[in-house]
Parts: C-alpha cells; structure tokens; sequence
C-alpha cells in the first residue's frame, strides 16, 4: 500500500482531481490517501495559502496528487518545490489520439530545473525600474542534466537535447551548458546537442520530431513546455512530474481555470495522465500503462469526452468511461 498525499487545490483542480480519485478505484493497487489544504481558497479562510501541515504530509507521504492552485501558485506549488527540493520538473509531450494534435506522432519529454533560476523570486524595484537576480549554479545543473541522461536510459530514450541561451548569457547559460557535456561523459552511447531556445521554439512548430529528452533551466522549460502543449491539443492533455530525491508531486499543467470551475465540464485527461506518471515513479508499470490505455481508449473513440475534446460530456461522465474500460 502507498501513501499518497491529495491536495485538490482551487477551481476545475477539485473537479478533476475527484475525476481521477473514482477512476484510479479501479486499479490493481492499494493507495491510502491524506487529504490536505492549499490555495487560493485556503487562504481566504486562513491567509495562509500553504500551511505547514500540508507540508508535513507531503513530506511523510511517498507520492502526492496535485490539482492545481490559483492566484496563490508561487506561494503553494514554488514553495513546495523548494521545501520539499523537488528539483526536477518532467513535463511529456506526447500525442494521443482523438485530440487536437499538430502532430499525431510526438513523444518527447521536458526535464527542467525546478529550483533556480529566474524563479528564485529575488527581485527589486530600482530608481529606473525593477531588477531580478538569475542563480544558475554548478549543482543544480548538473544534477538536472544527469536525471537527464538517466531517464533517457532507463526508459530507452536515445538523445538528449540541452536547450540553452549561451551566446547571450554567457556566464549563467554557459555554465549549464559546459556542465550538460561534462555530465554527457558518463553516458557514452546516448545521443546529444544543444540548441538556442529561440531556435528551439521555432524547430518546435517546424520540426518537433527531432526531440527525445529535451533539459533546460527553469523559466525555459516552462515557457517550452506550453509551447508543447499547443502541439499536442492543449494544456487540458499535458501532465507533469515534480521529483526530488525522496518525493514526487503529480500535478496537470492547466491550472485552476476559474472560468471553466463549477461548471463541470473540465477535461480529466491531464490529471490523469500525472496519476499515469505517479505509478511510473512508484514503478507500478503495469498499473500506469492500464490507466494511460483506458485513457486512450475513451479518447480515440471520442464518444464521452469533454467538450474542449469537441464532446458534449461531463468531467465525472468522461471519468466513468474511462473506468469502465479499466474493468472491462
């Protein structure tokens, strides 16, 4: 049995977190939830958008489920990031049928730099303006760049990609670039290069098909991750991982979506797809591929989904689909 922290958080995160809840019911594999508080809601009661205690659970669990926060994200989703160390950020880029895809044959990840950066938040007004401080650090680089290369082997990937902006930034981009090929030594076999950011997001809408495992540092890695997004059918179908060393956070890409929550129409598929990616990290494969497969199912089909998915059904409908194919 795994102990699993749940924090449904605000808006359309409640709705399809209790979506995947009543479909991972139907799995071969026994979870013992903890339901914690954080958000935009929890702070309008408390003023605190992320209580200790919420912490403390995540850290006693062995994995947690997120749903998503709003306003108060820097202060709920950053901050655990950082208190919990979860330095990496895996985001999948992956095409599925009956969705609104670019492309209908993607599969590359995103590992990015979960903990500096731009989004180390040390920024100040000035008598011109407003400065901010990027840190990109030896460590961290190379550490993101080595689960890199480990995830590229342990899941039979075969070229890893350093996405970067050295010839502008020559210092802070440089040295994570240096460190990526430093780190590349210790994998002989796996392929790899390097590219400017700019030139990536361009070869993203030319030729994504080029990319396998793509590592960068934090504020890129966001920014190219929503551009994935848009190839494969929207933010409503991107999960994502946040790991550390000894704990994984699975949260959907999406938001809370305020304007979409209370309606109950929101698309599951990305909350899903991060329980997919939880039982990858809890090595319950097995188990992952059932779910992702049900999934599919439901969505090539294209019968009871969401309308975002061009269907006329419920979030709790497309959950119960999606279930049925489990127990089928």
């Amino acid at each position: 049995m795994y102990k699993i922290a749940v924090i449904p958080g605000d808006g359309i995160g409640k709705e399809v977190m209790e979506a995947t809840l009543h479909v991972l019911e139907a799995l071969d594999v026994e979870l013992d939830y903890t339901f914690a508080d954080a958000g935009d809601e929890y702070a309008e009661k408390t003023g605190i958008p992320l209580p200790q205690e919420t912490i403390d659970i995540v850290k006693e669990s062995r994995a947690c489920l997120f749903g998503a926060a709003g306003e108060t994200a820097a202060d709920v989703i950053v901050k655990m990031r950082q208190e919990l160390d979860l330095y990496v950020n895996l985001r999948p880029v992956k095409s599925y049928p009956g969705t609104k895809c670019l492309f209908d044959n993607l599969d590359f990840v995103i590992v990015r730099e979960n903990t500096e950066g731009l989004y180390i938040g040390m920024e100040e007004y000035t008598e011109d303006g407003a400065t901010a401080l990027r840190v990109i650090t030896r460590k961290a680089s190379e550490r993101i760049c080595r689960f890199a290369f480990e995830y590229a082997k342990k899941t039979g990937r075969s070229k890893v990609t350093a996405v970067h902006k050295a010839n502008v930034l020559k210092k802070t981009d440089g040295l994570f670039r240096d460190t990526f090929y430093k780190v590349a030594e210790d994998y002989q076999g796996i392929e790899l290069d390097d590219r400017y950011v700019d030139a990536t997001a361009m070869f993203f809408l030319t030729k994504p098909q080029m990319f396998d495992v793509i590592v960068t540092t934090n504020l890129f890695g966001d920014i190219l991750s929503d551009e994935g997004a848009g190839l494969v059918g929207g933010l409503g179908l991107i999960p994502s991982a946040n790991i550390g060393e000894k704990q994984g956070l699975f949260e959907p890409v999406h938001g809370s979506a305020p304007r979409h929550a209370g309606k109950g129409t929101a698309n599951p598929s990305a909350m899903m797809l991060s329980a997919v990616m939880m039982f990858d990290y809890l090595e319950e494969h097995e188990e992952a591929r059932r779910l992702e497969n049900a999934l599919i199912g439901v969505l090539s089909e294209g019968k009871v989904v969401t309308p975002d998915l061009g269907g006329s059904s419920s979030t709790m409908e497309m959950a119960e689909e999606v279930r049925k194919k489990l127990e089928d």
